[in-house]
């Protein structure tokens, strides 16, 4: 299993970088790739793992041969546990492993390339910045940032009404998130100060207000839309947006 090993990031920006690849890749498997990992992840098949790229794609595979390996190993047997409880808890199960792997492969890096404290201190300061796979998977980063701006329901009200196009005609545009007009350049900077601490519910990066964003109607994530491949033109024709998450859920054997 080749989890990376083509380079080597030697300095704190690069392992950071590895890092955030990597933790985009298991993200976009556990939330908008779910359908698939779950398929992939055949109770009836050998110890599988999940392993995340700096390219910010995902695999589930068997895990290194060699001993030791050349990068730390994911836990292994992940998709033993696919069908004995709940997708959610399983779901969950795997970020908190995914979140100790990411945590395993950065300071392996860092002790191979021979990081001082003060590096160290600074890669965990730049990983902390960024929720864990748990945190996005769980939807528990929505609430901390709800819970650090208390108006953020009544903010977020008002960046739906203020981004609507044709008024009343098209009510479910009250959930997207247009580009800068230059007449709404007051209201897109206040709606940028409010949403500042909203998160991606695929990669988990930050709110921007120069980026197309959409909030699916079910779980109420908002969305880039290159994570979830819908263009402005496409939620046009949208009556009713529905994460891809929200979009697979159905019962499961």
């Amino acid at each position: 299993m080749d989890s990376g090993a083509l380079y080597n990031p030697r300095t704190v920006e690069e392992v950071f970088r590895d890092f955030r690849g990597r933790r985009a890749g298991m993200i976009k498997a556990l939330t908008t790739d779910v359908d698939e990992f779950f398929q992939q992840c055949d109770p009836e098949k050998e110890n599988l793992c999940l392993y995340g790229f700096p390219s910010e794609q995902w695999e589930v595979n068997l895990p290194a041969e060699e001993v030791p390996p050349e990068l730390p190993e994911p836990a292994l047997g992940i998709n033993f546990a696919r069908d004995g409880m709940q997708e959610k808890d399983w779901l969950s199960l795997v970020a908190v492993h995914s979140d100790a792997w990411l945590l395993s492969v950065a300071f392996y890096f860092g002790a191979r390339f021979g990081f001082d404290k003060n590096d160290r201190k600074r890669l965990f300061n730049m990983i902390s910045e960024l929720p864990t796979v748990f945190e996005v998977v769980t939807g528990t980063a929505k609430k901390q940032v709800k819970e650090k701006s208390p108006n953020t329901n009544h903010s977020s009200s008002k960046s739906k009404s203020s981004s609507k196009k044709g008024g009343e005609s098209q009510p479910k545009y009250s959930k997207v998130a247009q580009p800068k007009d230059e007449d709404e350049e007051g209201l897109e900077e206040e709606d940028e100060e409010e949403h500042g601490e909203t998160l991606c519910g695929a990669c988990g990066e930050n709110y921007a207000s120069d980026e197309f964003w959409i909030c699916c109607d079910i779980c109420e994530k908002w969305f880039h839309g290159k994570c979830v491949k819908i263009t402005p033109a496409r939620a046009e024709h949208i009556k009713q947006y529905k994460c891809p998450s929200c979009s697979n859920k159905r019962a499961r054997p």
